[in-house]
């Protein structure tokens, strides 16, 4: 090899490492929002955060081609970020909007995404699917600037209140800057102008989630994706002019998004405290927020969703009690725990998340959870899994919106008073019924992440 090359990879290569040690300053740094008070747990699930960006961003370095795009997780148990949601399965490609595309998929039965009642028994959708075109991915600045109108945003969706699929459960998704003349079925808008500007924006990436209520039953779909003059082409091999730039890629992902969700936590979510001097934190300590449609001036978010959050800080002896009233039936529902750095909980070997269909309502109509960091031998208990503090994220999916949102109150109380605080009729879950209920998890979660 010509030495040039060489010492072009090995430069490349060692920028590299420095933009990865810089980001692990984030980890503790105070000048970098680094959570405060970490404890030894707290850090060591930082250095485990900090790879999972390492994870995903040689993945979408080395292989995120908008000319040969295809669908890999952009969250998954390797690398868990942003307050992800427990019941979803995040998938992205990058493309060009200036291009037109073709998703092909096959869902198993999706009766319930027209209102209809489900087969009985057997494989069925998830309960909820969404398809989102944006102009940019989250946090890939590492500054918050890219929350002002404008830098990021959406040109089209299509969700599975909408999605045209056939008896077998086939569907095709066109993806264009425009609509063909003439072209009747599923299609997402590639492009946007602004009203404010006149500028022209195109799409550079397409998510999909996938949010599952019955974790039993419920199946991903199958989905492909293809840019449509590619087709039966092949993208040029690798060369070290390429592989270098890559290489920097992958540094500049990881630091950037490591830096820019610390400051999104600290500075926007005010999830360590006051930070704007108005005397309220927008996450609160061992409360919510008020509900909210999603938005980017707090993060984006799926646009269908309404949230609401805050921060759980308990001692051993006390106890969340969270009562939420639910006027309108959303498509979806959940409610998650995760760690100081916003990955969620282990969510396969304890049942630190509850979503629609695995929540107890009770006789009034509202929802009680729990949140504790042992079992109180309730059904709607969430499992901090031991970590004194973290944060709390509740989700409801509107595909149409609502004048009814959902009410979130919070007590703390003490572990030992916790039924006291319940309606007489609340069930009690046995150390038996809990296995099962984590056994469920475990093979649904297999299922959902597997690798072959």
């Amino acid at each position: 090899m010509p030495a040039e090359h060489s010492d072009a990879l090995r430069a490349a290569w060692d920028e590299m490492i420095d933009r990865l040690g810089r980001a692990r300053e984030a980890l503790e740094s105070p000048k970098l929002h680094a959570p405060p008070d970490a404890g030894p747990r707290d850090l060591a699930e930082g250095y485990r955060y900090l790879l999972g960006f390492v994870h995903s961003a040689v993945e979408r370095a080395f292989f995120g081609d908008p000319a040969f795009p295809y669908f890999r997780r952009s969250i998954g148990v390797l690398d868990k970020a942003t307050i992800d949601n427990a019941d979803a399965m995040y998938l992205s490609t990058p493309v060009d909007g200036r291009f037109s595309y073709r998703i092909t998929g096959r869902a198993q039965d999706s009766r319930h995404w027209r209102g209809e009642a489900p087969a009985p028994s057997g494989p069925i959708a998830p309960q909820y699917v969404i398809v989102e075109a944006h102009t940019g991915y989250a946090g890939d600045s590492g500054d918050l600037a890219e929350l002002q109108p404008g830098a990021r945003g959406k040109t089209g969706k299509l969700d599975s209140s909408e999605l045209v699929v056939d008896d077998e459960g086939m569907f095709e998704i066109l993806l264009a800057p425009e609509r063909p003349a003439g072209h009747t079925g599923n299609f997402i808008a590639t492009q946007r102008t602004s009203q404010r500007s006149g500028t022209t924006f195109y799409a550079e990436h397409v998510t999909v989630r996938f949010l599952f209520h019955d974790w039993e039953r419920e199946e991903s779909p199958e989905l492909l994706i293809r840019r449509l003059d590619k087709v039966g082409e092949h993208p040029p091999a690798l060369d070290p002019t390429t592989a270098a730039a890559a290489l920097r890629r992958v540094g500049e992902i990881v630091d950037n998004q490591t830096r820019y969700w610390n400051k999104f936590y600290d500075v926007v979510l005010e999830a360590h405290g006051d930070r704007n001097g108005d005397g309220v934190t927008f996450m609160p300590r061992n409360d919510f927020n008020r509900p909210a449609g999603a938005s980017l001036a707090t993060g984006g978010g799926q646009s269908t969703n309404v949230y609401a959050g805050g921060v759980y800080d308990l001692a051993d002896d006390e106890a969340l009690l969270i009562d939420s009233e639910v006027f309108e039936p959303p498509a979806y529902m959940g409610f998650h725990l995760s760690n100081v750095w916003g990955e969620s909980h282990d969510f396969a070997n304890h049942v630190s998340s509850l979503n629609g269909t695995q929540a107890v309502r009770d006789d009034d109509g509202h929802y009680r959870y729990v949140v504790a960091h042992r079992d109180p031998g309730l059904p709607n208990w969430l499992d901090t899994t031991g970590l004194r503090r973290g944060f709390m994220a509740m989700r409801w999916t509107y595909p149409q919106p609502t004048d009814r949102l959902p009410t979130v109150t919070v007590r703390k109380v003490s572990f030992s008073d916790l039924v006291h605080h319940l309606p007489a009729s609340t069930p009690r879950v046995s150390p038996e019924q809990r296995r099962e209920q984590v056994r469920v998890r475990q093979e649904h979660v297999q299922r959902r992440y597997r690798q072959y």
